[in-house]
């Protein structure tokens, strides 16, 4: 019997949006972290919560939107889909914190930081110049971010694919 992946994209967006409030409320403990590393801790144990929220959501959608039977691939396909969209949400946040909110100085410390690590850790000469040829900004930083969370969301849907995915014999 073959699947039916018809809602998978609408249901990815809708199922992301409260994956991406989540996102954006975790990330204002990440700016108030610079204050307090309360914050920061905070800001670790819900960035821990995240795989478990998607595999809940990878469960919903298999019982509420595929019916109860879904394939590893499918149900990836989901999880990867619904960090995609839960980055394009965060990603407004990540914008506004670096254009108004950061001090601008931030970006350039910050890739300084990795050039002067780069140095010590004897990193090859092109790498080093690449990237203090680097120029930052807020929407190369919001962008970033989202091939980030993409990026993790391909290797963190795995083990909810299986979870999910899986049958008891």
């Amino acid at each position: 019997m073959a699947e039916n992946k018809n809602f998978l994209l609408k249901s990815a967006m809708a199922y992301a949006i409260p994956l991406g409030t989540f996102w954006c409320g975790k990330y204002i403990f990440f700016m108030l972290s610079a204050s307090s590393s309360f914050f920061f801790g905070v800001y670790w144990l819900l960035t821990a919560t995240v795989p478990i929220i998607t595999y809940y959501q990878t469960w919903r959608y298999r019982q509420d939107i595929v019916g109860g039977t879904i394939s590893f691939f499918h149900a990836w396909q989901f999880g990867v889909l619904l960090y995609f969209f839960a980055a394009l949400i965060v990603s407004l946040v990540h914008y506004v914190f670096y254009q108004y909110i950061a001090p601008p100085e931030l970006l350039a410390d910050s890739l300084q930081q990795v050039v002067e690590f780069l140095q010590k850790s004897d990193a090859d000469q092109q790498m080093t110049d690449s990237v203090e040829s680097m120029q930052m900004n807020p929407i190369r930083m919001a962008i970033q971010g989202i091939l980030n969370n993409v990026f993790y969301g391909i290797f963190l849907s795995l083990p909810a694919a299986w979870a999910v995915s899986w049958k008891k014999s």
